[in-house]
């Protein structure tokens, strides 16, 4: 096997690691739907210092558009400067002075990990759709190879949405690695509507005349498609209760975000549309559409009993201990089918406890809860 190491991590007595962005590069992956792919290269942080014993290390797990940012040192208190801040640090539930934390990018991403926006070797040029389709069991086995990089023998995963599919994955896939598990706002599979919002938004994307079947230059994509796609997106996040509360019916306040679509205004414009607007043309100045439409897709594709007997049978392998958090109002992963999963868990001989955020905040309270959340995560304690 040949890797190749950007920077390297330091346990025991050495010097902390410097906080940011660090590559590990291996030569290949054998993928769930056949074929082996490579290079990969992963992108990843680290924050607090591995024990001698490789057994103190939680793995953090992004969502959807999120990056291997969890946690900024420098502005700590501040959840827009990194994605999971208030959570991650000193005294918090990951806390950095008792826990090596690592946060990976991946497989598929493009924030420095191997995606369809990197170059292909071969070629020179991006690989855009030849990029192989990966799943999320792809992206933990590959995250796999990065933990026995670095050393780790015995971890907590924890992640949120996509995230808590691949925590979920990693505690059927590696039980005699897992010593605790935290799967939020993710089920066994996803529901027929939210593979439909899905494949809506993959649809704006490869239909904007810019996509030119995935060949794109760098700058140049289907800025409108993915626009549309984000704004889709953000209304599954969300829940009407939340819609109500923040937006109602009020009209604009800030003035007119402009269109991504550039297309003309019909009559007054509501604040709801605002928001959208600038979500999508936020999104659109910091992710590849490319990226969007395989890393939706895997979300999409996951069932954690795929290549098992049956749903129980993948179950019964988790040897962890598990918590499982959902959120009342999220509809793209129901409350009720998170709970049923803990309860099966349970149910199959395995040690499960659920807990629920009562927020109106939909999908992303994960992101936003943060008090419930470190109540939560007080399980990790016990």
């Amino acid at each position: 096997m040949v890797a190749r190491v950007e920077h390297s991590v330091v346990t025991g007595t050495q010097p902390a690691p410097v906080n940011h962005l660090q590559s590990y590069t291996f030569d290949s992956l054998p993928l769930q739907y056949g074929g082996r792919f490579g290079p990969v290269t992963l992108a990843y942080e680290t924050w607090g210092r591995l024990n001698a014993a490789g057994d103190n290390a939680i793995l953090i797990a992004h969502a959807l558009t999120g990056s291997s940012h969890a946690h900024d040192p420098e502005h700590p208190d501040d959840p827009k400067a990194a994605w999971w801040n208030p959570l991650i640090g000193p005294g918090r539930p990951f806390d950095t002075s008792r826990y090596f934390v690592v946060c990976s990018n991946v497989l598929g991403g493009c924030y420095g990990s191997t995606g369809p926006s990197s170059i292909d070797p071969s070629t020179g040029r991006p690989y855009g759709m030849r990029f192989p389709l990966v799943t999320i069991r792809d992206m933990v086995h590959a995250q796999r190879r990065l933990i026995e990089h670095l050393g780790i023998r015995r971890l907590i995963v924890a992640g949120g949405s996509i995230g808590g599919q691949q925590a979920l994955e990693w505690a059927v896939c590696y039980p005699e690695l897992v010593e605790k598990v935290i799967v939020v706002a993710a089920t066994a599979a996803l529901t027929a509507q939210a593979i439909a919002f899905s494949e809506v938004g993959r649809q704006a994307i490869m239909l904007d005349p810019r996509w030119q079947g995935g060949d794109y230059p760098p700058g140049q994509g289907p800025d409108a498609g993915l626009a549309i796609a984000r704004m889709l997106g953000m209304i599954t996040y969300q829940s009407e209760e939340a819609m109500e509360l923040r937006f109602s019916r009020r009209p604009a306040r800030a003035g007119e975000v402009p269109s991504p679509t550039r297309t003309p205004s019909l009559g007054k414009r509501f604040d709801v549309e605002n928001y959208l607007y600038y979500q999508g043309n936020s999104l659109v100045r910091r992710f590849d559409a490319n990226t969007y439409l395989y890393l939706s897709r895997a979300m999409d594709l996951y069932d954690v009993s795929e290549g098992y007997p049956s749903l129980d049978t993948a179950l019964t392998r988790i040897r962890s201990r598990a918590l499982f958090i959902g959120i009342r109002s999220d509809f793209l992963f129901p409350a009720a089918r998170v709970r049923w999963l803990a309860e099966r868990v349970r149910a199959l001989g395995g040690e499960a406890t659920y807990v629920e955020l009562d927020s109106p905040h939909g999908h992303d309270a994960f992101l936003k809860e943060w008090e419930q959340m470190n109540a939560a995560l007080r399980w990790l304690e016990t």
